[in-house]
């Protein structure tokens, strides 16, 4: 059976199986569309929440973030895996013990202001959003790949699919899509590394095979991908990172506390029957996302390995890198190459006309290289396609080729279903039902929702057909957007009793604010090309401190605790029945919500 057949079998089979589940397990009143019921077993939601975590940027862009960055992408696994624990510590018992549906709702209710409900729905809005962004960015890359279709039209097809199972099934069908999307995502995902770990250390783990020995050699894995860098003029794998120290500490910690803020990921504690439940499942998720985490180095370290030995066919067997017959020609490249190019994800271009593929660190080139002619590096790789490729290079089974195509698929849609659900359920439910139109029915609030969740789909559509980066950078800008926002004013909820509505209002404008013009002024405004404004700053990127835009949330997230801080000593104080809800919020024991429901 050939590859693209069996691509079709694979992904269409699972599509079937999320629209099927979706339809079987549609929500029928508000309390199923918005948090399902209440009544999600903790394991089964602590899958649905892996499968919500684990987006694009995890399954599809981190390892090959990471293999291009080397030991610096290393920030991604630490900021990301952190904020979970930090999340599931600090505020989702909290929360769940609060009782409400939505990040919103607390905000309006734990700071007495329908004002402040409506400042956290914006907020929300801007970091979910820009996280769509970076999904549908990854759906693009895996769509335009498996389909044989450009990367425009991958986005659409996602698009569609979208729609069809998180407009119609609402929190409900959607947690047990995802249960569904997590166990073929990790099994796309680890399947092909195992076989890989394998062929290159005769390991089968490949958190094992990262540090063990490279086959056929007396060197490690890690000691032969130095080496051959190095020979390519490419910086130490081991030891490479290309921000500095402060940009590695705020990236770090921006990503953090932004997975603490994500709405997303937070209302998925409010679907369990108890806080006891919270808890547990937070701990069942931890345990599945880290299957996919320990993973991930390994897999980055083997597809740059791969990469540059499917280009130089030296770099195995230890011949001489530079010369003629080590570059492969072009006409004879292997057929994932002819595969990939159709995406425009990844280019050649024979600057020396020599009809070979020539590739080199461009800017720091090998001597002998420039000796044998090399004109410029010639091959252009997407950085977000190393791992979809990754089985392909290693020339895997079909079989297995399919299934990550799958993996990456539903790692994206997953993500992009809950995030929908996080705008619908703010809109309809936090600005509509709440603010706008107290008395609308409960059929009116969901038609409202879905039809949220068409426009949300549109637009960020639109948008990941002109990212403003990468899909692991689009992603830590919208945690940026909630770290600077969201996080501190949950967590001035939940441990400051004295926090007023004027200082937590205050503080998420200013946090926000600030981080947004930072990131504007970089990527263009609302990341329209052709509208950024770095002129204004001498044309220097950077301009603060040296801060990168993708972490910038961490500043914005002390600016927002400054400026809440501070407003907060000026206005009138906290009212009592607050402070006395919060302390009740905050007694470790008991499964009731505030208000006595369960």
């Amino acid at each position: 059976m050939s590859l693209q057949t069996m691509t079709y079998l694979v992904v269409g089979a699972t599509f079937a199986l999320y629209i099927g589940i979706a339809i079987w397990a549609r929500a029928g009143s508000t309390s199923e569309f918005y948090v399902a019921g209440g009544g999600v077993p903790p394991v089964l939601n602590g899958m649905a929440t892996g499968a919500d975590w684990m987006s694009a940027a995890s399954f599809i862009s981190m390892a090959g973030l990471i293999a291009n960055m080397g030991y610096g992408g290393g920030l991604f696994l630490m900021g990301w895996t952190g904020g979970y624990v930090l999340l599931a510590m600090l505020l989702a018992p909290y929360l769940r013990k609060f009782g409400k549906f939505t990040v919103p709702q607390f905000v309006g209710d734990r700071y007495y202001s329908k004002t402040a409900s409506v400042v956290a729905v914006m907020c929300l809005l801007a970091a979910s959003l820009t996280y769509i962004i970076g999904q549908m960015t990854g759906v693009g890359v895996a769509f335009s790949r498996f389909l044989g279709v450009s990367n425009s039209t991958g986005v659409f097809i996602g698009m569609g699919i979208v729609f069809m199972y998180a407009v119609f099934g609402g929190m409900k069908g959607i947690t047990y899509t995802q249960v569904a999307q997590y166990c073929v995502l990790i099994l796309a995902y680890t399947i092909p590394a195992i076989f890989i770990s394998m062929q290159l250390t005769g390991n089968p783990l490949p958190q094992l095979g990262l540090g063990g020995g490279f086959v056929g050699t007396d060197m490690t894995l890690l000691g032969k991908l130095d080496q051959v860098v190095m020979d390519l003029g490419f910086p130490q794998y081991t030891t490479m990172t290309r921000i500095s120290t402060l940009n590695m500490f705020v990236y770090t910690m921006s990503l953090m506390i932004g997975t603490a803020g994500l709405p997303h990921v937070i209302m998925r504690f409010f679907t369990v029957p108890k806080v006891k439940d919270a808890r547990s499942s937070a701990g069942w998720a931890l345990v599945f996302i880290a299957i996919l985490y320990t993973t991930a180095p390994g897999v980055a370290a083997m597809a740059r390995l791969n990469l540059h030995a499917s280009v130089n066919t030296a770099v195995i067997s230890g011949g001489d890198l530079f010369a003629e017959s080590s570059s492969i020609k072009y006409d004879e490249r292997p057929d994932w190459m002819k595969r990939w190019e159709v995406t425009g994800l990844l280019k050649f271009e024979d600057k020396n006309g020599d009809g070979r593929i020539q590739y080199y660190n461009g800017k720091n080139p090998p001597a002998a290289a420039v000796a044998a002619g090399w004109k410029g590096n010639e091959l252009s790789v997407n950085r977000d396609i190393m791992v979809l490729a990754n089985p392909e290079v290693a020339n895997l089974p079909n079989w297995v080729i399919a299934l990550v195509a799958a993996g990456g698929l539903a790692a994206a849609l997953s993500t992009a279903a809950g995030l929908l659900l996080a705008i619908s359920s703010a809109i309809s439910h936090d600005l509509f039902k709440n603010i706008f139109m107290p008395d609308m029915s409960e059929k009116n609030e969901l038609m409202t929702g879905k039809i949220a969740m068409a426009c949300s789909i549109v637009v960020a559509g639109y948008l990941g057909l002109n990212p403003p980066d990468f899909a692991a950078g689009t992603v830590a800008i919208a945690f940026g957007l909630a770290a600077s926002s969201i996080f501190p004013a949950l967590m001035m909820g939940i441990f400051n009793k004295k926090m007023n509505k004027e200082g937590a209002m205050a503080g998420m404008c200013a946090g926000i604010g600030v981080t947004m013009f930072y990131v504007f002024a970089h990527k263009g405004i609302f990341f329209i090309k052709g509208t950024s404004f770095l002129g204004m700053f001498g044309g220097k990127a950077n301009f603060c401190m040296g801060i990168e835009p993708n972490a910038f949330g961490a500043i914005g997230a002390l600016v927002n605790f400054g400026t809440a801080y501070v407003v907060s000593k000026f206005t009138p104080a906290c009212p009592d029945h607050i402070t006395a809800m919060v302390e009740n919020v905050r007694i470790p024991r008991g499964s009731k919500a505030v208000d006595g429901t369960h």
